[in-house]
């Protein structure tokens, strides 16, 4: 199918993700919001919804396809801890940031005064939607290749931080067996801006300091103290 003449209006899209569509017709549709579609219907005959169902299969595959070929030493269950960290509503909305996905999207009027393309559930929604668009338009590969250039940095900063170990519950499984109660964490400290920020959580037993840690997410410095914690115990009980 040939290209349309004339410069589409989400070209500047195409150039940040490095793909131009060959249908057009699926990158309007992966950008087209429900309550666009539903406010002109004439014009946008659908929305991007199956388009997101299609997309969410598509990188959940590439995504445990990439870490499986990481090799044995990860099991099953890591494998999916892994998967469940990174193929999120937070981490998808933070591509889509990353791309300005929220400029292309075509949004109702009302759901664009409501602050519709900062919302992380339609970010991560349209993302999903877009990588399915590639996926039709360009074939698997294509999608492939998308999809690791948003995820591959990723990837390797979870496994070199061990962001996927489970710390928070193999901490409290352990404070139950041996003292029968749960850890208490708390927020000391955060600093930075809205975009980069840095928050320091302390967790403790008892009123005991078991670990102090920051992270650039409340929940990394939570994982990040409730590993040191487990060091110290483990210390403790040898």
């Amino acid at each position: 199918m040939s290209r349309p003449s004339g410069k589409h209006p989400a070209a500047a899209l195409e150039k940040k993700i490095g793909y131009t569509f060959v249908t057009r017709e699926f990158l309007n549709e992966a950008l087209t919001h429900k309550s666009f579609h539903h406010e002109q219907a004439g014009t946008a005959p659908a929305c991007n919804e199956r388009l997101e169902f299609l997309g969410d299969a598509v990188i959940g595959l590439i995504v445990v396809e990439y870490l499986f070929r990481l090799g044995p030493q990860y099991t099953e269950s890591e494998l999916a801890r892994m998967k469940s960290y990174l193929v999120c509503e937070a981490v998808l909305a933070e591509i889509a940031e990353s791309v300005s996905l929220g400029g292309f999207i075509r949004l109702g009027k009302g759901e664009d005064a409501t602050g519709g393309r900062t919302k992380k559930s339609i970010l991560s929604d349209s993302l999903e939607a877009l990588v399915g668009a590639v996926f039709l338009d360009g074939g698997f590969g294509t999608a492939r290749d998308l999809v690791l250039g948003f995820f591959r940095e990723r990837i390797d900063s979870i496994i070199a931080k061990g962001e996927f170990h489970d710390y928070k519950t193999a901490l409290q499984e352990k404070t139950q067996l041996l003292y029968g109660i749960l850890p208490e964490y708390r927020l000391i400290d955060q600093k930075g801006a809205d975009h980069n920020k840095v928050f320091t959580v302390s967790v403790s037993l008892r009123g005991e300091e078991l670990g102090t840690a920051s992270g650039q997410r409340k929940k990394e410095a939570e994982t990040n103290a409730a590993r040191i914690a487990l060091e110290k115990i483990a210390g403790r009980t040898r």
